[in-house]
């Protein structure tokens, strides 16, 4: 496949995962502890993402096997 939508896509979900855990971060400084915990996890699970999307792309580039 090509390379452009693996890379784009894994970039985008890291941007997101950034600006995830910078808002936890800004929560956690203001006193809404309620919210920090989910965001945080949502901003790791972008990461997991972002890294599982990288994954599959090199997997795509291998030769496939009959």
């Amino acid at each position: 496949m090509m390379r452009a939508p693996f890379v784009a896509m894994s970039v985008a979900t890291a941007a997101l995962g950034t600006a995830l855990g910078s808002l936890a971060l800004q929560l956690r400084a203001t006193g809404h502890e309620p919210y920090v915990e989910s965001v945080a996890t949502f901003s790791v699970l972008m990461y997991i993402t972002a890294a599982l999307v990288m994954v599959t792309w090199v997997r795509d580039g291998r030769p496939h096997s009959n």
